[in-house]
């Protein structure tokens, strides 16, 4: 079984993905994606994204880390996933998921759903410009309405060299809506011979164990209950059998802050730990019992320190 850790545009980013890898049990990661429309995008763009090129292409845990891009054009995303490659990609993976109208109005995500020729054409274009040393792949979602044409695009994908696709097992229409519909990746995952990877409504060990049922997938990508539970993963693989303590999660919290501080590159540090608290709040009763106090704060090292004086208090039973 392997383990991934989602690309989440606008939360999961390098700084997040450093604290959750450190907890453990997670395989690889995606980044969040990176638009490549009509240019070759310069070196800076990639590093910004993704800075962990500048260390093999890991976190510091030694987590590896996949590119992500999203374009419609394959000789343009050809072009910048040679150019990434060059700078030490272990992996390159492209985005035919994304729902957000911006990007979907403008040809890319979840909207290249409705054109699987096109697809293929990316997938096939981008595989020819990168060494093979390097993997390729793909995460889709269902559809971009409908689920009908989720076989065939999951073949156009497989047929154009991708080595594994991640599904997303919800349309774009759906959104992030529960259910998952499971049931569709199995579906894909009998008409296709790479490995097919599971996403979507896995927040515990109990859906880990039903989606492996459903979809027939052994390999799982996890986002939103990673970020909530930062340890699911080895709760999933058995390694532990309960939640981080609050506490715990004060440490990681304060790691973060400091990241974020140290680097400089964030410019709303205290969005940014109201946003991770906001999901945190689905597993533990003091996030929830805390947000409602935090939100109202501007300055971050007074956000800060009110959750370190959180941290003080034994800790509560968590939902």
């Amino acid at each position: 079984m392997r383990l991934l850790l989602a690309p989440m545009e606008g939360l999961l980013d390098y700084y997040l993905r450093e604290i959750i890898t450190s907890v453990g049990g997670i395989d690889f990661c995606v980044s969040e994606f990176i638009r490549v429309n009509n240019t070759l995008l310069p070196s800076r763009r990639f590093y910004r994204t993704v800075p962990e090129l500048r260390n093999g292409c890991m976190t510091t845990s030694g987590v590896p880390v996949r590119v992500q891009i999203l374009g419609s054009d394959p000789i343009c995303m050809a072009e910048n996933a040679a150019k990434v490659a060059s700078l030490g990609a272990v992996g390159i993976d492209i985005n035919f998921g994304c729902p957000a109208p911006t990007v979907n109005r403008n040809r890319g995500g979840a909207a290249l759903l409705k054109e699987p020729q096109l697809m293929y054409e990316i997938v096939r274009a981008v595989r020819a410009a990168v060494p093979k040393s390097i993997s390729v792949t793909a995460k889709m979602r269902l559809g971009y309405e409908t689920p009908d044409t989720a076989v065939l695009c999951a073949e156009a994908l497989s047929g154009g060299g991708a080595e594994e696709i991640v599904v997303h097992a919800r349309t774009k229409v759906d959104g992030y809506k529960p259910p998952a519909y499971w049931e569709w990746i199995a579906k894909i995952k009998q008409s296709v011979r790479i490995p097919v990877i599971a996403n979507g409504e896995i927040w515990s060990h109990e859906d880990a164990l039903r989606c492996q049922e459903i979809s027939g997938c052994i390999d799982l990508m996890l986002g939103r209950g990673m970020i909530s539970n930062p340890a699911l993963a080895l709760m999933i693989r058995g390694e532990r059998n309960h939640s981080l303590s609050w506490h715990e999660v004060i440490r990681l919290l304060e790691k973060f802050y400091a990241l974020m501080k140290e680097n400089r590159t964030i410019n709303n540090p205290e969005g940014r730990m109201k946003q991770w608290l906001n999901y945190l709040r689905r597993e533990y009763i003091e996030a929830d019992q805390n947000f409602n106090l935090l939100k109202k704060l501007t300055d971050d090292q007074e956000i800060m320190k009110q959750l370190l004086n959180s941290s003080t208090v034994p800790d509560l039973i968590t939902k």
